[in-house]
């Protein structure tokens, strides 16, 4: 299964393409600062396949805060977040943003609170390892340049 997603202006923008068809995708409400202010809500399938295209790179303002072991993508021009990587060992891991996505519907989404307060960042990325996305492209411009810098239609 296929889903599109892009922050709100459309400058970063991704394809994630979810092993298997199952109309039930898990959804965690991060309880972290960062990601309560964002509304970061994450899902990730280590099975899966995530292309992620920044439009304009000088609207991108990447953040990493406490272990440093996470960087949000922040678009700079409308302020969403909808990914996060993490290198491990020189291989790029990453989560979305369920509230970037597209063409879901919302009743497929699984949500849960997720509060990783207490852990250890070896026990971290080992989490990481097993649970994000490991096959993870990021490039720069690759999509349609027309649909960017407009607003976007309400």
């Amino acid at each position: 299964m296929l889903i599109t997603g892009k922050c709100h202006c459309g400058n970063i923008a991704f394809d994630l393409d979810w092993e298997g068809e199952s109309p039930e995708i898990p959804a965690r409400a991060c309880g972290c600062s960062f990601c309560a202010k964002h509304g970061g809500v994450w899902t990730s399938n280590p099975r899966a396949t995530l292309a992620v295209d920044v439009g304009n790179a000088a609207l991108l303002s990447k953040y990493a805060f406490g272990t440093r072991t996470a960087t949000f993508y922040v678009c700079s021009r409308c302020g969403a977040v909808p990914v996060v990587t993490s290198e491990i060992a020189g291989h790029l891991y990453a989560v979305v943003n369920v509230n970037a996505f597209e063409n879901i519907e919302p009743s497929w989404l699984r949500r849960g609170a997720a509060n990783f307060e207490g852990e250890d960042v070896e026990s971290r990325l080992a989490r990481r390892r097993r649970n994000w996305i490991a096959d993870v492209r990021i490039t720069e411009g690759a999509r349609s340049s027309d649909m960017y810098g407009q607003e976007p239609t309400r």
